[in-house]
């Protein structure tokens, strides 16, 4: 079956309401030239009449008069006002409203979300006296029917660290240069991996949609798979960033310096600028995504957007929120505006995580040290974000091996009773999905400057077989940018 095309359906529908509204719309664009032409010569005529025949009485110019009009078809019968006209206002009026509801209804369809566009069309009340609803409907239904569940244990999840907005000054020769090189990617970098994946038919799914809590009646807690329903070609995927903070070590570097709720109620970020401005734009992955869906709504999937992950031990999301700056006289209002826009994050479908308070390696910290490292979670982050269920591993680093978590973990118990629910950690394969009963893991691909490059100097193994990563997603000499210091070493 060849995949659907939203998109290209999409311009279909507009390119033909256009083409029916044009079609309504000549009758009275027809009649009304017709109405200025014939009331044009019937003023001629009338005008000639009363020069040419004065003589006659105040009577006879009446009769001439009403001849004239009656001649010229200037009469209630053509007059685009009529009640008989099929063309009136009041019908106008009613299409435009039922185009509204076809562009809400496809808007959702777009995202997948073929329920939620029927549901829209059922309850408009047009449907059975409209008939592009009842069309509209039938195509989704039929849509909808031919999707198919996608397979839960092949969805691969991406993530990235801040992302390099000014190249000439992350890749400057400082101390700091060798990081990022290591663990970043550029904007452009960004751009082109979006662009490689939607090409490729993946569609951006949240980590809520491969399983989600349930609570029995007894109270018994467990995590129970989600369906994901996508055209055939389609392929589901999960994308996190690490370390949305922008630490003070970053300023100047060419990164962006905190993230704000933009005028259109979305979140953006800010950039100071050379000269001390400061600059409000797509500065980092949250706007730059929210854009590239903006234009490909059918690279999410009913809405879905990216896992944003924190540490706390500088603050959030640009805002100095740790205790540690407590009596600096911005704190409390740092605070309130770093709740703001996580909130705002949360409303426009970002998921958020922990990243750790101290981006420590919590499998292998002293056990003191890491109940003190959750604590400082839950008191100075999670206190300002709500509560969250998902935790992205600093460093990659897990609490367990890869068998099954169980409950005699205590790491994993002390998480897990701190509402945790979905563990990641960092693995280079494909995809690497763990369903346990009331937990969920998956493993994440960090697609920055050190993977990009092992893939561009990979070479094969022992059977012949090639030591690349990425091209499942993207071919890494393609986006690699051509300003980053080579090699790309971990050292």
């Amino acid at each position: 079956m060849k995949p659907y095309n939203s998109q290209r359906a999409y311009h279909h529908r507009q390119a033909q309401r256009r083409k029916r509204k044009l079609q309504q719309k000549l009758p009275i664009i027809f009649l009304s030239i017709l109405l200025i032409l014939i009331l044009g010569c019937g003023f001629i005529i009338i005008k000639n009449q009363l020069k040419g025949q004065k003589h006659r009485s105040d009577t006879s110019l009446t009769d001439s008069t009403e001849a004239g009009n009656l001649e010229s078809g200037s009469g209630e019968s053509v007059s685009p006002e009529s009640p008989s006209d099929t063309s009136s206002p009041i019908s106008l009026d009613l299409t435009s409203e039922v185009d509204g509801v076809l562009v809400e209804a496809e808007k959702a369809a777009l995202c997948y979300d073929y329920d939620r566009a029927i549901e829209l069309l059922q309850n408009s009340g047009y449907l059975g006296t409209a008939p592009e609803v009842d069309q509209a409907v039938a195509q989704y239904e039929e849509i909808r029917n031919s999707l198919k569940p996608y397979d839960l244990n092949k969805i691969t999840h991406v993530f990235f660290h801040t992302l390099v907005i000014d190249e000439s000054k992350a890749f400057d020769g400082d101390e700091d240069e060798k990081g990022y090189n290591q663990v970043m990617t550029t904007k452009d970098e960004f751009l082109k991996i979006l662009q490689s994946m939607y090409d490729k038919g993946f569609v951006l799914v949240r980590l809520h949609d491969i399983a989600h809590e349930v609570i029995g009646e007894d109270g018994t807690v467990r995590m129970e798979q989600g369906t994901i329903l996508l055209p055939e070609g389609k392929q589901a995927f999960v994308m996190s960033q690490d370390d949305v903070c922008y630490y003070d070590y970053m300023e100047g570097d060419g990164f962006a310096y905190r993230m704000v709720i933009g005028e259109d109620g979305k979140p953006t970020c800010e950039m100071k600028m050379d000269d001390g401005s400061i600059s409000t734009g797509s500065y980092d992955l949250v706007p730059i995504l929210e854009d590239f869906i903006q234009e490909h709504p059918d690279f999410s999937y009913k809405g879905a957007r990216a896992v944003i992950a924190f540490t706390g031990y500088q603050g959030i999301l640009g805002y100095r929120t740790a205790a540690s700056y407590s009596t600096s006289p911005t704190f409390d209002q740092d605070c309130q505006d770093a709740a703001a826009v996580a909130q705002c994050l949360r409303d426009n479908g970002w998921e958020l995580a922990s990243h750790s308070w101290g981006h420590r390696d919590l499998g292998n910290i002293e056990y003191e040290k890491f109940i003190a490292d959750s604590n400082k979670w839950e008191n100075e982050v999670e206190s300002l974000i709500g509560p969250t269920d998902i935790i992205l591993f600093p460093f990659g680093a897990d609490v367990g091996d890869w068998h099954p978590y169980t409950h005699e973990n205590n790491r994993f118990q002390y998480l897990w009773d701190l509402g945790f629910r979905y563990f990641c950690n960092v693995d280079s394969n494909q995809y690497w999905v763990q369903f346990g009963t009331d937990f969920v893991r998956q493993g994440r691909r960090n697609l920055d400057g050190f993977r990009m490059w092992q893939d561009i100097v990979a070479g094969t193994d022992t059977t012949g077989n090639s030591k690349r990563r990425l091209d499942d997603l993207f071919r890494a000499e393609d986006v690699f940018s051509p300003n980053r210091p080579t090699p790309v070493l971990w050292e």
